[in-house]
């Protein structure tokens, strides 16, 4: 019988902690990245509460105007500059100004004869088709830009709502964290060493893997905008905001920026100026990542290019824009937790 009303509580408690999970669903990412404010900025947190030891509110409020200060108000700022050169580029596009089909088309005329050989066997002589059709193309991606930046301004209200509901609940995460943390630990059905070391391996994991992402993301993005800039290109920001995205996947990332750019420029002419973003591409864009990550991440909690890769693909398949963090967290959790299964699986074999 007592086995009866334990199966019983854990159902009951599961199906609660599935309809909780459904009843915050529509905050997910509010409260993801609430909770990743709340990781990242702990240990100022923890710095301010030793300098105020019975003023742990005073201490959070602080910890969160920082956040504001650092993360909320540049990236609003560069939200809306994004928005305003994303939409001069649409209406130059509209306008034809820009045509992406002539440039490719620029880029095509200037092949070695045996490469236009090769398209004539594959049936891709038609330039004025493929012109076309990519003008086509690029044309219906601005629209569909386009179209999503106009969604945006109309659920401002529900962007404001969700920003308010990450700012007030990393307060709360910020000043009980630990507290929380204490009791989830205690409440996990796992042996104690278990408990500890996955959740100690937990919050390395997120601190790592936001910091290495995003810093690096923001660091390749600001250098590729400014050589961009420096270079005449137009679109600097766009290009910059491109490259930080692309460089979330390891190995491939910024290079499917500056690469075809690189192309375009030594190919149509503009020498010097492909020569200078081939090498800022390979030693400074580049190198920020093989320099810094290691860094910021560390060699403990830093997986395999290839993990990283397909964890992020994966993530941001099933999640959208969160999964770039939920993805590669997940693969992460995954490698240490089977670590942690091989431990003490040779734990108990040298016991016996």
């Amino acid at each position: 019988m007592r086995r009866l009303e334990d199966n019983l509580f854990l159902a009951l408690v599961l199906a609660v902690s599935i309809a909780f999970a459904w009843i915050v669903q529509p905050f997910f990412g509010a409260v993801l990245w609430a909770f990743i404010a709340a990781v990242l900025f702990m240990p100022l947190n923890d710095r301010l509460l030793r300098l105020m030891p019975t003023g742990r509110n005073r201490a959070a409020l602080l910890t969160l105007l920082v956040i504001v200060a650092m993360v909320i108000v540049p990236a609003v700022v560069l939200a809306a500059s994004l928005l305003q050169e994303a939409s001069s580029v649409y209406l130059r596009v509209q306008a034809g100004e820009v045509d992406f089909g002539r440039y490719v088309m620029q880029v095509l005329h200037r092949l070695p004869s045996w490469v236009v050989h090769l398209f004539d066997r594959l049936g891709l002589t038609n330039f004025d088709l493929m012109r076309a059709r990519l003008q086509a193309g690029f044309a219906a991606s601005f629209q569909t830009l386009a179209a999503q930046a106009f969604s945006i301004g109309q659920s401002a209200f529900g962007f404001l709502m969700a920003l308010g509901v990450m700012l007030y609940l990393s307060f709360f995460l910020l000043r009980d964290g630990r507290s929380l943390a204490a009791k989830v630990e205690v409440a996990v059905p796992l042996h104690p060493h278990q408990r500890s070391a996955l959740m100690a391996k937990f919050i390395a994991v997120v601190r790592a893997t936001v910091k290495g992402s995003l810093v690096v993301a923001a660091l390749q993005g600001a250098i590729g905008g400014i050589v961009f800039w420096a270079l005449g290109i137009h679109g600097a920001l766009l290009w910059g905001v491109s490259m930080a995205i692309f460089s979330l996947l390891p190995a491939i990332g910024t290079g499917l920026v500056w690469v075809p750019v690189a192309i375009y420029l030594l190919v149509t002419g503009a020498i010097w100026q492909g020569i200078v973003l081939v090498l800022c591409g390979l030693f400074v864009i580049g190198m920020v990542d093989n320099v810094l990550r290691p860094i910021l991440v560390g060699h403990d909690t830093r997986m395999p290019d290839y993990v990283v890769l397909i964890s992020t693909l994966g993530g941001i398949e099933v999640f959208g824009f969160n999964g770039f963090i939920i993805g590669p967290v997940i693969a992460a959790l995954f490698i240490a937790m089977w670590d942690i299964l091989s431990q003490s699986r040779a734990a108990s074999a040298e016991e016996r």
